[in-house]
């Protein structure tokens, strides 16, 4: 049974069929998916969802497809960490880690939103998918387009770290490598949308898509018994994310599934070389400006971000905040994750640690509250970001006196 109504648009409010379609043709607004929710509150209840599946289709009726899913079986539903070790370092009472660089199968939080958008290009009778990615959505794409039979058609800017293109050459798309950045990619797959039938997932299917990251702030709903946290700092690239787990909170009080009232409070992590969300939030200003990006974050190497205006919306209406990390932050907050909790996250996440140590040391966030860090991609992707900071192997003969000299500093050792 589907509770998917139509489209409606985020600015004037007109709704649409549920086709693909992506822009309002009155007001040119972006278009997002509208549900039954009074239809939904009668069947979704806590004990059905603890029964679904263990992934984000256990959350189905909330999700934007008219019959079963078709892609993702086993995506999502990824732990939230109790962070222990890093909480003492950053002197906070309560933290977590929700961890999405183990999600399945391409280790990042995009195979979520592909695996709706694929389910829904199944259903609208699209043979040929296709993205404008910065890495992880492309990896996503490839693998799980795979898996469903789709052809595939992924377009990348040509500077994208080399783990992360082999990540998708590995599944033998049509990948395309354009020379710039992440936006010119995203002018030029608009113009092929127009042109040929194909369902690109953050174009024309965008407002299907864009609904997986909802599943996100679900788990951590749920996996925190039923409660809505304290505060949440995520990564924005181009802001979906953060307007998604704050949609998946009011959704979930709206149906009676929570303990408590939302009066979660969402932050902005942005790279320095690339943060027109956060500037419009540190200046006080109404406007996002485009930018140039210049940051080893590629994930998150958007300058010019289609959700931004929501975003800062959602960061204002909460009275979050935002923060930028330089690439040195980014790098020691890898290193930091890492040598905390054992979570080794790609460039984003170490973007999300650095402004989420920078918003508790300003006494942004509170140190006694629960806070959720949003890591969304596993490290193994960015490696070279850090491959100059991480230090050498001990290179010793094999020998217990070379090992004992080399490693444990005993000197003059006879053995």
């Amino acid at each position: 049974m589907s509770f998917l109504k139509g489209l409606r648009c985020r600015e004037c409010g007109r709704e649409f069929p549920k086709e693909a379609l992506y822009v309002c043709e009155y007001c040119f607004g972006s278009l997002e998916a509208a549900y039954d929710y009074d239809g939904i509150k009668k069947v979704l209840t806590r004990d059905k969802i603890l029964r679904g599946p263990k992934s984000l289709w256990r959350y189905r009726e909330l999700l934007p497809i008219d019959g079963e899913p078709t892609a993702g079986f086993y995506s999502g539903f990824t732990p939230l960490v109790k962070a222990d070790i890093l909480a003492k370092e950053l002197g906070v009472k309560e933290l977590y880690i929700k961890d999405d660089s183990v999600c399945h199968p391409t280790w990042s939080f995009k195979d979520r939103v592909v695996a709706v958008a694929l389910s829904r290009a199944r259903e609208l009778g699209f043979d040929t998918v296709a993205c404008a990615s910065t890495g992880n959505l492309a990896n996503s794409v490839s693998a799980n387009a795979a898996w469903a039979g789709f052809k595939r058609y992924i377009f990348i800017p040509a500077n994208l770290e080399r783990a992360k293109i082999i990540g998708s050459l590995v599944y033998a798309p049509n990948l395309v490598s354009v020379n710039g950045n992440y936006d010119d990619v995203n002018r030029l797959c608009s113009e092929i949308a127009s042109k040929y039938r194909w369902g690109f997932v953050n174009i024309n299917l965008r407002a299907y898509y864009a609904e997986g990251s909802k599943t996100l702030g679900f788990e951590i709903a749920e996996q925190l018994g039923w409660r809505a946290p304290d505060h949440i700092v995520a990564p924005a690239a181009s802001g979906s994310l953060i307007t998604k787990i704050w949609k998946s909170l009011q959704e979930f009080e709206k149906l009676g599934l929570l303990e408590n009232k939302v009066k979660t409070k969402v932050y902005c992590a942005q790279p320095e070389g690339c943060a027109p969300i956060a500037d419009s939030i540190l200046s006080g200003s109404e406007a996002i400006k485009p930018v140039k990006p210049d940051t080893i974050a590629k994930s998150l190497a958007i300058g010019n971000p289609a959700d931004g205006y929501y975003a800062k919306d959602v960061i204002r209406d909460t009275g979050g905040w935002a923060a930028k990390a330089t690439n040195d932050e980014i790098r020691e907050g890898i290193k930091l994750l890492a040598r905390t909790e054992g979570i080794f996250t790609e460039t984003a996440g170490g973007v999300t640690v650095a402004c989420a140590k920078k918003l508790i040391e300003q006494g942004r966030i509170p140190r006694n509250e629960s806070i959720v860090l949003a890591i969304t991609g596993n490290g193994l992707k960015t490696q070279e970001a850090i491959q100059d900071s991480v230090g050498e192997a001990k290179l010793i003969d094999p020998k217990l006196d070379s090992f004992e000299e080399i490693v444990m500093g005993v000197q003059g050792s006879t053995t």
